[in-house]
């Protein structure tokens, strides 16, 4: 896809959702760093449904460790890898108050460093709590970005990469929601929306089906 086509791409997107937002309830950094690191290999609906309640007992990693794993275990059982992922986030609430005042931290490298975060997680973390304009590869960003041509590339990283070079500037704060939003609703794994996409016109798939 060329820049012309890409810039036009972004402008569309942009035009019918001004200020996209994650569909994972959160109200502070730390309740949105747990929600994602939760949300791995779960969805954002069954990771809201454990949350809700859990948020309301701890919104804060001294509140969560008071919580205890047991606990946290229990409000999160719906959610895969639950036993896990109860552990990191009882770790993560620990080195936060250890290492960090109990905040989270802006910088990658320490976001890092806490237990079931990955580059992926850090990147969402510092896109939506703090406005950097880092781009989340998950699943949909990957498929939409190697089937539209947007910013094709063999894994996640690389279509990061792409995806940082390719991306207008003007577009890039909210490229990472643009893109899973579409993915999820328009450009679909199993079938692609085609007929609604509002940019169809401007993607290299050659499996549309416009009718």
């Amino acid at each position: 896809m060329k820049r012309a086509a890409i810039d036009e791409f972004f402008r569309r997107l942009s035009e019918r959702d001004p200020e996209p937002k994650t569909e994972l309830e959160y109200s502070n950094p730390y309740t949105l760093l747990v929600a994602v690191v939760l949300s791995a290999q779960a969805t954002d609906v069954g990771v809201n449904k454990a949350t809700r309640a859990l948020f309301e007992k701890a919104d804060n990693p001294t509140a969560m460790v008071a919580l205890g794993e047991a606990v946290v275990r229990d409000h999160i059982k719906t959610i895969g890898l639950y036993k896990t992922k109860a552990a990191n986030v009882i770790r993560l609430s620990e080195i936060l108050l250890d290492r960090h005042a109990g905040a989270v931290p802006r910088q990658r490298e320490a976001l890092e460093e806490l237990p079931g975060v990955g580059r992926k997680t850090a990147n969402v973390v510092l896109n939506v709590a703090f406005g950097e304009p880092t781009i989340a590869v998950d699943t949909h960003i990957f498929r939409v970005s190697n089937r539209t041509g947007l910013a094709p590339g063999k894994d996640v990283e690389a279509v990061e990469q792409g995806l940082l070079k390719r991306v207008p500037r003007a577009w890039r704060l909210h490229a990472h929601h643009w893109l899973i939003l579409h993915g999820r609703y328009v450009c679909k794994a199993r079938k692609p929306d085609c007929p609604a996409c509002i940019v169809r016109d401007l993607c290299d798939f050659t499996g549309k089906v416009l009718e």
